[in-house]
């Protein structure tokens, strides 16, 4: 077992807070509508365990924008279905001649086993509850389009924080910059171990409390199902922790509203919050573009 290869994107916990600014900063350099040829000849092989399409897409559509060749290979009608071992199928796609591995698995760790057996780059699309790097990459790019700096923001998450993977790497990057953090969610949705996960980082099982005077409302995805595992009413959910306009006037003016996608309208926030002037949820899609397009030169050593 080696080191990872160079260039690989495991996780936001590793990584110094200097070569996050320099990925945002590469990320400021990259045009999608201009084609720069920097990845030409490379190809860049999408693997995708689970359903996506911000990620998946906005990935592609990157690297179609440097100028290197995609395939996507999903474990669907794929000899993954087959029972092919993760390592199996990443020998497979290196030999085939990928340059480049992007993968989404369901367990955490997956694309670390395989950045420790291969000798190309791999880039962690979302692992189980671990991590989701780029996520928090582009919402960080977001932000400071807006807010010029992270230091000293104060930044809610909201929601189901502790099946989040999306949670995770935010806080990690967040707390790297000197942002203030607050969690706010059921108490079956708060890892117990919270407040030691990051300096600056506070808990509220009130969402007024976790609102009020913030500058970024970053709300998380709910699934219904984990809900009513979880023995909580949609409608007691509803009525606590939902984002309406009543509840954002309680943040800052200029405060943004986040959201990594998908979103429910009418569960995790109203339709007339997604729609506000103050949400940037359309920006963070259209921002994970350039930021993928560094990631991936970056990863290639085309960081240039």
């Amino acid at each position: 077992m080696t080191k990872a290869a160079r260039g690989s994107l495991l996780g936001i916990e590793q990584l110094r807070a200097e070569e996050i600014a320099g990925l945002l900063k590469l990320a400021r350099r990259m045009n999608p509508q201009k084609t720069r040829p920097l990845l030409r000849g490379k190809r860049v092989l999408l693997l995708f365990y689970e359903p996506s399409t911000r990620t998946r897409s906005s990935f592609e559509i990157a690297a179609t924008s440097l100028g290197a060749i995609t395939t996507l290979v999903q474990s669907s009608g794929s000899s993954i279905e087959k029972g092919e071992s993760l390592l199996d199928t990443g020998y497979t796609l290196h030999g085939l001649g990928a340059d480049v591995i992007v993968i989404r698995h369901p367990n955490a760790g997956a694309p670390l086993l395989m950045a420790q057996h291969l000798d190309i780059p791999v880039i962690n699309a979302g692992d189980g509850m671990h991590e989701h790097p780029s996520q928090a990459l582009l919402d960080a790019y977001t932000i400071v389009r807006h807010k010029k700096a992270l230091k000293g923001l104060h930044v809610a998450i909201i929601g189901d924080i502790y099946h989040s993977r999306v949670a995770r790497s935010a806080i990690h990057l967040l707390s790297k910059f000197g942002a203030m953090i607050t969690l706010c969610g059921p108490p079956e949705f708060l890892p117990e171990v919270a407040a030691t996960l990051a300096p600056g980082l506070h808990i509220t099982r009130t969402v007024e409390d976790a609102i009020r005077g913030v500058d970024v409302i970053m709300l998380l995805r709910v699934q219904k199902e984990r809900l009513a595992g979880m023995k909580i009413s949609l409608q007691d959910y509803i009525a606590r922790y939902q984002v309406t306009m009543a509840r954002l006037k309680l943040a800052k003016k200029d405060a943004l509203l986040m959201h990594p996608g998908p979103i429910i309208r009418g569960l995790e926030l109203t339709g007339e919050v997604a729609d506000c002037p103050q949400s940037v949820i359309v920006e963070e899609v259209r921002n994970g573009v350039p930021v993928r397009m560094a990631i991936l030169a970056r990863a290639l050593g085309r960081a240039r």
